[in-house]
């Protein structure tokens, strides 16, 4: 059971120095941060929300907007989300896991004791 918050659109618009115009949204529905680069659908990262955790399980860029950082934005976005919801963490889609083990202020959002298991 999820309060009301959490089921309205949640917009970010992220300050880049890339002339691209991006905004990150969750999309409750679709169970899923969705990342808009000039208006266009640009990619994805796909989630499972459980009451205290949500598990990360695929995140995709479409092909013409690769190369221009956007899934660094669209996770950062989406596990800055988290972190201000108090959820935990469940890094299984491989992006994700490594773009957190690569910005260690986020591994505070990963489980003690699932890290290992995460190979974080």
């Amino acid at each position: 059971m999820h309060n009301r918050r959490d089921q309205r659109r949640r917009t970010w618009r992220p300050n880049l120095t890339s002339p691209t115009k991006t905004e990150v949204v969750d999309n409750p529905d679709a169970h899923r941060f969705e990342i808009r680069a000039d208006g266009e659908q640009a990619g994805f990262a796909e989630y499972r929300l459980h009451p205290k955790s949500i598990a990360f399980v695929h995140t995709e860029i479409d092909s013409r907007f690769e190369g221009r950082g956007l899934g660094s934005v669209l996770v950062r976005a989406a596990l800055d989300d988290v972190r201000e919801r108090g959820l935990a963490v469940l890094p299984y889609c491989p992006f994700v896991r490594r773009w957190i083990s690569t910005h260690p202020d986020y591994l505070e959002l990963v489980p003690a004791d699932k890290r290992a298991g995460f190979e974080l």
